[in-house]
């Protein structure tokens, strides 16, 4: 077959229509961020029957592509089908990104990087090594961090976990043997991540705030010792995601110290709160971790997906996976900073230019501007707390902890069961109800209405609105059940 002189199919598109793509996406996520600052969570209840049909989703893939104004016209519908993280979001821990991070994001897509190595991605490499420095010294971890730039949490749970096994295990160690221990308020990524890599797991109890309790963990390590297994790794966390709970850190490293046990800190949600100088002593023993997860993308105002896997040790992880690449990926540069490869640090190969929206974020913004932000958010989750103490229809039953607040609505005459299901049906409501959007937490056996404030925009008066609907659609509920059938 001849080889035409030119091509006869691209997916190219000429100047006017190129920009006029770009000028109709700009347009769109401007109006996502006019939507994010004004809210509401969502314009109509969510249903699936509605999106069904927006999409047509039984429809077949078009032959023909459709005109971009069509294209444009379909997303604009879509996104505003989709939940705003407005400022009466409260329901999961997820920041809106700021505007600096939503645009680096875009100029990391055009950019296309793929970041393997220092060869392959030369300046996208040096900015993510750099953003795990400036990450590590934010939250108080280390001033010389190395790690590396993962998709989430969950992600960086399992690539500690595997960094603790391969530094402090045999190579013929029995794997059912070695054991990882975490609380019971743990995040459950950590049991996760554990099965994936055929690891024991002990659910250690907690005290009466939530924390683990080290007496606790002396005595499974113990145990499980005098029974033949191998302990391995402690998990604290800093910030729990059902109350905040930030574990005794400085305890748990001494006992981890003492037994030789890898330190690992799930601080996914709330060690950037460690950059605020008022709250930095509840993370005192951060900075003896082995390693620690974060996500910028749930406290560091930083689009998903954007978390980190931060190590004291640079050579931990080459350790633990710098072996076995294939000889096409050889590195034949001599000089020890341009033979930098990440894919020797994790389990990916393929990895995008995640570290550009976080290091846009804080070379625009700085530390102290980024501190005193997430300050005013647990200000904001303070005031929560206060109105439901005020308040003669709700109850707290976690108090308020980084910026995590548990209560429930809790009309008069109702048993706990009854109130169970009482906020298991307002929360329903509400959370198709589109003015404010809260979770729920298992507290002390109790269903709670779970608030999270990680939002920039959220102000007092938000923040009562927030209570104002909960109150509303639990006396509205309450009214209903006190009607004759």
């Amino acid at each position: 077959m001849p080889v035409p002189e030119e091509r006869r199919a691209t997916l190219d598109l000429a100047g006017e229509e190129l920009r006029a793509l770009l000028s109709g996406v700009t347009a769109l996520a401007a109006k996502e961020i006019e939507a994010a600052r004004e809210g509401p969570v969502f314009v109509a209840p969510p249903s699936a029957e509605r999106l069904h049909e927006l999409l047509d989703a039984d429809g077949a893939l078009p032959d023909d592509g459709e005109s971009l104004e069509a294209l444009l016209d379909m997303c604009a519908s879509l996104l505003a089908a989709g939940r705003r993280t407005a400022p009466t979001f409260f329901g999961y821990i997820q920041s809106p990104p700021s505007p600096v991070g939503i645009a680096a994001d875009l100029l990391a897509s055009a950019a296309d990087q793929n970041v393997t190595a220092w060869r392959s991605a030369p300046a996208a490499t040096q900015v993510e090594r750099i953003t795990l420095r400036w990450l590590g010294r934010f939250v108080g971890f280390s001033d010389d961090a190395a790690g590396i730039m993962v998709g989430g949490g969950s992600a960086a749970n399992l690539t500690a976990l595997l960094v603790a096994v391969r530094t402090l295990a045999g190579p013929d160690a029995d794997r059912r043997s070695l054991t990882v221990y975490v609380s019971q308020e743990g995040h459950f990524s950590i049991a996760k991540a554990a099965a994936a890599l055929g690891l024991a797991v002990r659910r250690l109890p907690v005290d009466d705030a939530w924390r683990l309790d080290v007496d606790g963990l002396r005595k499974a390590v113990a145990a499980d010792r005098r029974e033949g297994r191998q302990p391995l790794c402690v998990v604290a966390s800093a910030g729990t995601t059902a109350t905040g709970a930030v574990d005794p850190l400085d305890t748990v490293a001494e006992i981890a110290a003492e037994q030789d046990l890898w330190f690992h800190v799930d601080g996914a949600y709330g060690a950037p709160a460690a950059a605020v100088p008022r709250h930095r002593p509840l993370f005192r023993g951060i900075e003896r971790a082995d390693s620690l997860a974060v996500d910028a993308h749930k406290w560091l105002y930083a689009p998903v997906d954007c978390s980190a896997l931060l190590v004291r040790d640079p050579g931990s992880t080459s350790r633990a996976f710098g072996s076995g690449a294939d000889d096409y990926v050889r590195v034949l540069i001599a000089e020890a900073e341009e033979a930098f490869v990440f894919w020797d640090h994790g389990l990916e190969l393929s990895r995008r230019f995640r570290a550009l929206k976080l290091w846009m974020t804080m070379r625009f913004y700085g530390g102290r501007r980024l501190a005193d932000t997430i300050a005013e958010d647990i200000l904001m989750t303070n005031h929560l707390g206060e109105l439901v103490r005020r308040a003669d229809d709700l109850e707290l039953l976690s108090p308020p902890s980084l910026s995590v607040c548990c209560f429930r609505h809790v009309p008069p005459g109702m048993s706990d069961s009854e109130l169970d299901l009482h906020n298991e049906r307002i929360l329903a409501v509400l959370q198709r109800d589109g003015r404010a959007y809260l979770s729920n937490a298992s507290i002390g056996g109790h269903l709670a209405l779970r608030a999270c404030i990680t939002n920039f925009r959220t102000t007092r008066a938000d923040v009562a609105h927030a209570v104002d609907v909960v109150r509303a659609i639990g006396a509205r509920l309450t009214h209903q059940a006190a009607e004759p059938a």
